[in-house]
């Protein structure tokens, strides 16, 4: 276990292709163990909703102030809420947070977050819920980690 283990577990937490599922394998494989290695890597995943909420916000109403912006991407997110507006009432935060927890491409953090963004869904409530979704998704990818780490141990000693 090195500084540069965590630092580079770290910086997969916070990439969006990686986050969790890159993170948590890669810090058990270097040693790290698991309950280190959860507690670390969803520390940091969640602290994207906050984050990402706040920046796309931020740079939104900077970006309102051009025109073009405005009137295209106005349109597209009016066009989305009024698109999906009836899946999201039905299943809301707890929506967000399920499909947060689902550890495979395209789900995760950023997703989840942006998705909410755009649906103008309350922040507080968001990043709740896309904590909650970042838990479940580390167990997940913890327990399939080291249940994996486990098995190639074994078959390799056989083997070998």
């Amino acid at each position: 276990m090195t500084l540069h283990t965590f630092l580079f577990s770290g910086i997969l937490s916070l990439l969006p292709i990686s986050e969790l599922r890159g993170a948590i394998p890669y810090a058990l494989a270097k040693g790290v163990p698991w309950y280190a290695a959860y507690l670390f890597c969803v520390a940091l995943n969640a602290l994207i909703a906050p984050l990402l909420f706040l920046f796309l916000s931020t740079l939104h109403r900077l970006l309102l102030k051009i025109r073009v912006y405005e009137k295209l991407i106005g349109r597209l997110i009016e066009r989305a809420r009024t698109k999906i507006k009836a899946k999201v009432e039905r299943f809301g935060y707890w929506g967000i947070m399920i499909f947060v927890a689902i550890p495979l491409p395209v789900t995760g953090a950023y997703t989840g977050t942006l998705g909410a963004w755009i649906l103008g869904l309350n922040m507080k409530k968001t990043i709740l819920a896309v904590a909650a979704g970042v838990v479940i998704a580390g167990v997940i990818v913890t327990v399939i980690s080291v249940f994996g780490i486990q098995a190639v141990s074994f078959f390799t000693k056989k083997i070998g």
